[in-house]
């Protein structure tokens, strides 16, 4: 099974890693550590000796309470870094995790391989794009209300079950499938923690050995979010852990969805295999 990104696909028939580059100043786990160019720079040269295969590139904090920025100021986070990147290692394939259809655009001009939204191409601009264009999707559950994500209490009651965040998903799909966009072009993300409580995340990932089956969509296609999260704090009894203390948990949880037969996730730190840099050299 192959996830096509434009020119060129990736086999997801084993283990593949988009390692996280926020290039912001407020992100909920790195927040200001790669903000600069040679910052973000050096990053991804440690993500990909840690043996990522792609990085993703992300110039907006979701993390809840997070304050909304404008596009321009997005691009000009993001434009320097890209450039950096397609330049010292052109081999790479970069992710762009933006909603923002402008954003995308701008990308999509410097020859990104995959656009990753957060709010599932649910504004026609974006969808358009994803129509248009033969780049790799990742197409990621969340709820927005009001223009601005939601982000419960997360401690709050919430739902015990995974029947609405299930329902989401479906829709996603049926928004890319009914645009006329090619299955083996898209990966879909559960979205845990957006727009969630812990009641809920956690019957979304109890629900995961079924998922595949719930959605008619292979578990190879689906994109396991879960690094640092605080769902793995919450779950582990141990609710104050910081988030750069997660990756040990994170690492358990992603050998438990390579179980149930999932192969892609998105993550800060990349242990699994190692000294893989040098096929982007």
């Amino acid at each position: 099974m192959q996830w096509w990104i434009g020119s060129g696909s990736l086999d997801l028939e084993k283990p593949v890693f988009l390692g996280i580059l926020n290039i912001t100043p407020d992100s909920f786990s790195d927040g200001g550590l790669h903000l600069e160019p040679t910052a973000a720079l050096t990053q991804a040269s440690r993500l990909l000796r840690d043996g990522a295969d792609l990085l993703d590139l992300g110039a907006e904090s979701t993390r809840p309470g997070a304050s909304s920025i404008t596009p321009e100021s997005e691009w000009a986070r993001l434009q320097p870094v890209l450039t950096g990147l397609k330049a010292s290692l052109p081999k790479v394939p970069l992710s762009l995790d933006t909603r923002h259809a402008e954003v995308a655009r701008q990308g999509l001009a410097l020859n990104i391989a995959i656009l990753n939204d957060i709010t599932g191409f649910s504004d026609p601009l974006m969808l358009d794009l994803a129509r248009q264009t033969a780049c790799g999707l990742i197409a990621m559950r969340s709820r927005v209300v009001d223009g601005r994500l939601f982000m419960p209490e997360y401690g709050s009651e919430g739902e015990a079950s995974a029947h609405s965040a299930i329902g989401e998903m479906k829709e996603i799909k049926d928004r890319l499938i009914e645009a006329g966009i090619d299955p083996e072009r898209i990966l879909l993300d559960p979205g845990f923690g957006f727009g969630t409580t812990f009641r809920e995340d956690s019957a979304l990932w109890k629900s995961l050995p079924d998922l595949p089956r719930a959605l008619d969509w292979p578990a190879q296609r689906i994109c396991i979010g879960i690094s640092r999260k605080r769902f793995l704090a919450w779950r582990a009894g141990a609710k104050t852990l910081a988030p750069g203390q997660r990756d040990e948990l994170t690492q358990e949880a992603h050998e438990e969805a390579k179980s149930w037969g999932y192969r892609v996730f998105r993550t800060h730190e990349v242990k699994e295999l190692c000294g893989r840099d040098e096929k982007w050299n």
